[in-house]
């Protein structure tokens, strides 16, 4: 086996995972609690050394469900097993343990980082807090992870303020890696940087994953991001995961309706191809107030009246290809000509 490919032997498992937030509304006399299912009975499988691509509109859950893998926040149920043992049963001195071997790069370049500390703190802390390496040593790591991640050693006095936003981003990059983890949340790590630049991070982060066998959840808002990176893609709607398949799957046959109008709107290489965009109709409704049945359904323009009052299933449709619909596209089917042929209109 290719030891750059990923093994089939998993890494990470989450089971029927689920973070539920309770909100007060109304007025002062008359408060009500709804609960916000912003993860909802969530389950799949990373395998060691793949990259799994997260992506769904803001609001649907997705870095929820990141910074719960990592127990930065604690779900309201569910499993998430990490070589075998269930880490949501780890006490303080198993979850510092985990700590090392499990790690997140944040969106936000700017505000993650402490503008007080030079870079050298910034990342010299993680070896601070898990007594990995003291005085010299501790410079000539940081300074090895600088130059790991494209940034000059000499620079490891400096401040954040006296860097770019990638450059930043290449900070984080290198804190995460510092304690040399075996898997990475990669939270919207592009998000926040020009076009420009977004695509050399993207490079840097494909070589770290295969220089150091990285296995990653990386997070994004449109699959146009994940596309080269991701072994496998998710994509999430209203805090579920309603399709989930290897990425070329996912790009060359979209089984679910959401998946396909979100394809729809990705830019094609060719400037002179044409696409002809899938409009969803409706807003993204609140996940407080979740719909009946299938939560897509208000915008689905495949929807009939059994998406109203059943809850579909994750169903595996071919193999590796899972989607939660009563009615998935078939291989090789056009969402809108599909629209058509039922008497169906977006708007």
């Amino acid at each position: 086996m290719n030891p750059n490919q990923p093994s089939k032997e998993p890494l990470l498992k989450i089971e029927n995972l689920k973070k539920h937030f309770t909100v007060k509304s109304g007025g002062y006399f008359k408060q009500r609690k709804k609960v916000i299912k912003a993860v909802d009975d969530v389950s799949f499988t990373i395998y060691k050394g793949e990259t799994l691509g997260l992506v769904g509109e803001s609001g649907c859950g997705k870095s929820t469900l990141g910074r719960n893998i990592l127990r930065l926040q604690e779900p309201s149920d569910g499993k998430v097993y990490f070589k075998d043992s269930n880490i949501l049963t780890f006490k303080n001195r198993e979850l510092r343990k985990l700590r090392k071997q499990m790690q997140i790069i944040y969106q936000d370049p700017f505000s993650s980082l402490n503008p007080r500390f030079t870079i050298g703190q910034v990342i010299g802390e993680m070896y601070d807090i898990h007594g990995f390496a003291k005085g010299a040593e501790k410079e000539n790591r940081v300074k090895e992870m600088l130059e790991l991640v494209g940034l000059d050693p000499s620079r490891y006095t400096s401040f954040p303020h006296e860097f770019s936003g990638g450059q930043r981003q290449r900070v984080g990059i290198a804190r995460a890696l510092a304690l040399n983890p075996e898997f990475i949340v990669a939270d919207e790590p592009v998000s926040a940087l020009d076009v420009s630049v977004q695509s050399q991070v993207l490079n840097l982060l494909m070589k770290l994953k295969e220089d150091l066998g990285l296995t990653m959840l990386f997070i994004a808002h449109g699959l146009n991001v994940v596309r080269h990176i991701s072994d496998r893609v998710g994509v999430m709607y209203l805090g579920k995961i309603v399709e989930l398949s290897e990425t070329d799957n996912i790009f060359d046959s979209p089984a679910h309706p959401y998946t396909a109008a979100l394809l729809s709107t990705v830019p094609e290489v060719d400037p002179m191809l044409k696409k002809e965009r899938i409009i969803l109709k409706g807003e993204v409704p609140s996940p407080a107030s979740p719909p009946s049945g299938c939560t897509f359904r208000t915008r689905c323009p495949l929807a009939t009246e059994r998406c109203k009052v059943e809850v579909p299933g994750l169903t595996e449709i071919r193999p590796n290809h899972f989607v939660f619909c009563h009615y998935p596209l078939e291989a090789g089917q056009n969402l809108k000509e599909v629209i058509a042929s039922r008497g169906s209109v977006t708007s």
